[in-house]
């Protein structure tokens, strides 16, 4: 069709390619093809040597040469979407990167906890990042257990809180990892009773954050209102903790206990009954929980107005009063917390209207580092997650723009047409009638 177009055009002489002209074009095209998937499977074996070459590394006996290859790697899980790279390496990659957590160095033990949970997040959910999860977790409560050094304790708790997310598949495995975080968090009601250790805020925040983070999975499971009591009440004691990263952080998971309904004892009447609950029990419950409402809101709207003192951090106040006054706004007015992020072309953009979806969403921009909007763009995780739909022609070269569009202007040329011609015949039939 195109060809008899440009003949009409030159007054109906000779085409402008001949046909020996044509299967040069033709054979030219097939080569420009051909280099292309060369060069990509070029570039694909190129990747798949140097990551070998990374991995080969860890099972040297040097600290040094396992601590470098860690650093690349995780750098090139941030960089990289390296899916078909790892599908079928990462049971080896998750042998070498437990053993670094159970044998390496503090910055080791560091890197190989978030090489797991780059590893998950990598592969996505499915039965390999829940093989992930029941070999790393033993790993990772042994750091927590261990109380080690803070950055041990800290990349741990992220990595578990991935590990988790990604894998778990029941409310039990997650009630294990919320557990172990816990213990963290208020170490009186764990298993070491005797020795009672106090975290430091670094520790506590991340605890808190990790656990919090986790805490969003269960909004479609039903828990008795009464187990929840303890926990909130002693996260209410830590909005009056020194360290504002502890405090913030405890708002965020407040903020979420208020939108999961945590502390709403009429929601949960149904697993008061099954515990055999009383009238009387549930009343002073009601009643504990509503005293418990107004110390977390008067605390909030005294942290959303809290004064800088002398030599104040003015950026982390005005955070930390931002927060506060969200939070106050959404357990008075119902209004929920709105962010959004721009993934790639105009079009494409993240939304969260929840504290679930922007716990999520801080947690997973903070663990992702410099790699969120690669993996938010190419990471069916992440788009299933935060429901991202990309455009992909945003991302397509010039040419390949340029056929999308020509595709698009053929479609639209044809649906023109025929409603051309269905007008016309409408009208024919009209003029046939009269």
């Amino acid at each position: 069709m195109g060809k008899s177009k440009k003949s009409k055009a030159r007054g109906g002489g000779d085409d402008l390619l001949d046909s020996s002209d044509a299967d040069s074009v033709g054979s030219s095209s097939t080569v420009l093809s051909d280099l292309s998937i060369s060069y990509a499977t070029e570039h694909v074996n190129s990747q798949e040597f140097v990551l070998d070459k990374y991995i080969d590394d860890l099972y040297e006996k040097r600290g040094s040469t396992r601590e470098a290859a860690l650093v690349k790697l995780v750098d090139a899980f941030e960089s990289f979407m390296l899916h078909g790279l790892v599908e079928n390496k990462y049971a080896t990659l998750l042998s070498q990167f437990n053993n670094s957590v159970k044998k390496g160095s503090t910055k080791e033990v560091s890197l190989a906890s978030r090489a797991i949970g780059l590893l998950a997040i990598t592969l996505g959910a499915g039965s390999s990042s829940h093989e992930i999860m029941e070999e790393s977790h033993p790993q990772l409560c042994r750091v927590l257990q261990a109380w080690s050094d803070a950055s041990k304790m800290i990349s741990a708790l992220d990595c578990l809180a991935v590990i988790t997310f990604v894998g778990a598949t029941d409310l039990a495995e997650t009630e294990l990892s919320l557990k172990a975080m816990w213990d963290v968090i208020h170490p009186k009601s764990g298993s070491n009773v005797g020795t009672v250790r106090k975290p430091k805020p670094l520790v506590l925040a991340a605890a808190i954050s990790a656990w919090t983070f986790l805490l969003t999975t269960i909004g479609s499971w039903r828990i008795n209102t009464d187990s929840w009591k303890e926990p909130i009440a002693f996260l209410s004691t830590l909005l009056e903790a020194e360290d504002r990263a502890v405090r913030m952080a405890t708002g965020e998971a407040l903020a979420l206990c208020f939108e999961l309904n945590l502390l709403d004892v009429s929601s949960c009447e149904d697993g008061d009954a099954n515990t055999g609950g009383t009238g009387g029990s549930k009343n002073k419950l009601f009643l504990d929980m509503q005293a418990l409402k107004a110390k977390i809101s008067g605390l909030a709207s005294n942290l959303s107005a809290e004064a800088g003192g002398k030599g104040a951090d003015k950026k982390n106040l005005t955070d930390q009063r931002d927060l506060f006054q969200r939070i106050l706004d959404f357990v008075k007015y119902g209004e929920c917390p709105e962010e959004s992020i721009k993934i790639a072309g105009k079009r494409d953009v993240l939304r969260v209207s929840s504290w679930s979806e922007l716990i999520q969403l801080n947690f997973l921009k903070r663990f992702l580092g410099k790699g969120f909007l690669k993996h938010a763009k190419e990471n069916g995780l992440l788009q299933d997650i935060f429901d991202i739909k990309v455009d992909t022609t945003e991302t397509l070269s010039s040419t390949d723009k340029k056929i999308f569009r020509s595709e698009e202007e053929k479609e639209r040329a044809l649906k023109l047409n025929k409603e051309r011609r269905l007008a016309q015949a409408r009208k024919n039939a009209a003029m046939l009638v009269e």
